[in-house]
């Protein structure tokens, strides 16, 4: 490890830096919102480091405990890193101690870096992928420090600042749309979210909807496999 190490790693980061300086303020000023000082925000972004589970986080601090609601949850709105993390069996391997901590940090963002960012020459793979993670997580605790001292000293309306997580996956949902032929998954997501809504109640239905939801894509895998490989072809014909 040394200064090389940390500026062939920092300048990667940047773009992470701007979304989570933002949404680290967003999550700040909901904290502070609801009564909570600036250690709080700090703790629970070094600690939690879970983008939109410290968003939903917020509400279970502030209401009667739900161990069972808190771990079904946090397992369901998390379960993507399951994924992440056996995609990166190989790239951690020889990192020793280190991994430990780069497992913990392996958010969305810094698995795209670990994935695409390449070492220069003479700097070591596994103090580089350190470097990333660790710069990441720092972005992520300063944004959640400044917004919710922003939020303790100037008193403002901070109506729907909860909505900001929400917002950013829309836009990528968006995204998804406008770049893909193929519909059907955002479909069953929204229609399944809009039935357990109704009939699932308040308190479950997140949990419904996302169990629905990953029903609906297994049994429909089949049918998606053979879309793809079809849409593939006719990409390869001249």
């Amino acid at each position: 490890m040394n200064k090389k190490t940390i500026k062939a790693a920092f300048p990667h980061t940047l773009p992470v830096f701007m979304g989570y300086l933002f949404l680290g303020i967003a999550f700040g000023v909901l904290l502070a919102s609801k009564g909570f000082h600036v250690g709080w925000a700090i703790l629970m972004s070094v600690t939690i480091y879970a983008g939109s589970m410290q968003f939903v986080a917020v509400s279970y601090v502030v209401a009667p405990f739900q161990p069972l609601s808190v771990v079904l949850i946090t397992l369901m709105v998390n379960a993507r890193h399951i994924f992440y993390g056996l995609s990166m069996l190989e790239k951690f391997k020889g990192c020793g101690k280190l991994k430990y901590y780069m497992i913990f940090g392996l958010t969305d963002e810094t698995y795209s870096l670990l994935c695409s960012a390449e070492p220069p020459e003479g700097v070591e793979r596994k103090w580089f992928m350190f470097w990333i993670t660790l710069f990441d997580h720092c972005y992520w605790i300063l944004g959640g420090a400044i917004g919710c001292l922003a939020g303790t000293l100037i008193r403002f309306d901070s109506t729907g600042i909860d909505f900001a997580m929400t917002a950013l996956f829309i836009v990528i949902m968006v995204e998804q749309w406008e770049s893909t032929t193929n519909h059907l998954p955002v479909l069953i997501g929204i229609g399944s979210t809009i039935l357990c809504r109704v009939f699932a109640g308040e308190q479950w239905f997140i949990i419904a909807s996302m169990a629905v939801i990953l029903l609906s894509l297994i049994l429909l895998r089949p049918f998606f496999e053979r879309k793809g490989k079809k849409v593939f072809e006719e990409v390869q014909q001249p």
